[in-house]
């Protein structure tokens, strides 16, 4: 029974994670840092604050979290607002569930700025009763707190809900919450297929596959 759905943001409802590649680049170029190839895979599931402590600590930088957060945010904002596109079926799933009376919310590790832009810009305000941000709980992924605090909010319970995920701490926090999770193909992380299919329920190319097959059964029609 699917009472509710719970989005990833970059990644899985939006194509997005070749933003932050190039944001690292610059933002560690100023202090004159080369990109570490193994950043991406270290940093992935964390919150936009662990992340930041994780930069400060690690390269050893002089600002404060808030102001490398802050940089971040800037740096990303013309990018979220004018580049970054929903993946493909994105609209046309979330126009499913509002007519089957499937709650639906967002649980990311980005920040709310950008977040709130993405649905500002796409026009996306009807559809989510809630937003939760990796920062508004107390461990990113793949803790299962952001999903469970997504849960509380939507009113519904774990087991009733769904998890759109594209990567592999993201599935392993909507596991650990009790949930089921569909894992969504994204090029960033194709590398990591084999091991997404086998820790997902599901697996998706395009979110319109989800109704075709009829994965997404509202309650009523139980």
């Amino acid at each position: 029974m699917t009472e509710a759905v719970i989005f990833d943001l970059d990644g899985s409802m939006v194509d997005s994670m070749w933003v932050w590649k190039s944001v690292d680049i610059e933002y560690l170029g100023r202090f004159g840092i080369v990109l570490p190839e193994d950043l991406q895979a270290s940093i992935g599931g964390r919150s936009f604050t662990e992340t930041a402590v994780y930069f400060k600590e690690r390269f050893r930088l002089p600002d404060p979290l808030e102001v490398i957060k802050a940089d971040w945010n800037r740096m990303a904002w013309d990018k979220y607002t004018h580049e970054v596109p929903l993946k493909e079926g994105v609209r046309e799933l979330l126009q499913y569930c509002k007519e089957h009376d499937i709650r639906m919310g967002i649980a990311t590790s980005n920040s709310r700025e950008l977040v709130e832009a993405i649905v500002k810009v796409h026009h996306l305000e009807s559809y989510f009763t809630c937003i939760i941000t990796g920062c508004e709980v107390a461990k990113g992924k793949p803790s299962p707190d952001i999903y469970l605090a997504a849960a509380r909010a939507l009113d519904t319970a774990p087991e009733n809900c769904l998890v759109f995920e594209d990567i592999i701490h993201g599935i392993q926090a909507g596991k650990a919450a009790g949930m089921k999770v569909c894992a969504v193909y994204d090029k960033y992380s194709a590398y990591q297929d084999t091991e997404k299919r086998a820790l997902a329920d599901y697996y998706t190319h395009a979110f319109t596959e989800l109704i075709a097959d009829g994965i997404l059964v509202p309650p009523c029609h139980l």
